[in-house]
């Protein structure tokens, strides 16, 4: 292997260092999808767009991929001038707008594989998924859950997460992980403990997220991007990922 990736060796071969480097992919949302992208870069994928109209608040750098002198910029912009301090010859695209019904057909082509970390402000982020599933696109997606971090891969021949609620949204993907948990009693009783805290809170503010689920997230989907791209085998929507660092 290269300098680059020398210290990958033994984890991946040859042939699959090579033909990840090439394998597009889209970063739809760089809030969650900073951490993401950067462990994808890091790892040997070379081809990412990058999607997001938000700009860098205080707030985000708890848990995101920025820092001070970020502020006020664009995410997209400001994570490719890392991702480009990391790799100067890696292909990376970005775009500083956001998706909508107009450009979402022209902005998925010729990727292979997408991490949907869009807000659910709108319909986008379910038609996002629906149209990746017609064209043939795997699509992760990451949920920050402060001491844990989960992913549901909804894949062209899986259910998606309409299956869940006709109206989803963060909230109740969320609340269909701790159901299931609590199914296969598995103990994530401070998972449902904060859920309930956040939900009734006086003041309706953004949920609550920290800087460990977003690095955990890094790891997870990373490998996830290297099974699907070399069409290994993995876990489908409704089953998910979920990885906690309590005891």
């Amino acid at each position: 292997m290269e300098g680059l990736y020398q210290r990958n060796r033994i984890y991946l071969t040859n042939e699959e260092q090579n033909f990840i480097k090439t394998y597009p992919l889209l970063i739809a949302g760089c809030g969650i999808g900073s951490n993401i992208a950067e462990c994808a870069l890091r790892f040997g994928f070379e081809n990412l767009t990058l999607i997001d109209g938000d700009t860098v608040e205080q707030s985000n750098l708890n848990r995101q991929n920025y820092t001070l002198n970020d502020l006020s910029f664009f995410k997209s912009e400001r994570l490719f001038k890392r991702l480009k301090e990391i790799n100067p010859d890696a292909d990376i695209k970005f775009h500083t707008g956001y998706i909508d019904h107009n450009n979402i057909s022209a902005l998925i082509k010729d990727h292979k594989i997408a991490v949907n970390a869009l807000d659910f402000a709108s319909d986008i982020p379910l038609y996002f998924d629906q149209l990746c599933q017609e064209k043939d696109i795997s699509v992760l997606h990451p949920y920050n859950l402060g001491w844990a971090a989960s992913v549901a891969v909804i894949t062209p021949d899986s259910e998606n997460l309409q299956s869940v609620s006709g109206n989803f949204n963060e909230l109740e993907m969320v609340k269909f992980i701790i159901g299931d948990l609590k199914s296969k009693d598995k103990n994530y009783n401070w998972l449902e403990s904060i859920l309930d805290t956040y939900i009734s809170e006086e003041e309706k503010l953004s949920p609550p997220q920290l800087s460990v689920a977003s690095w955990i997230l890094g790891g997870i989907c990373t490998q996830l991007l290297y099974l699907i791209a070399t069409q290994r085998e993995i876990r489908k929507f409704p089953d998910y990922y979920i990885k906690s660092v309590l005891l």
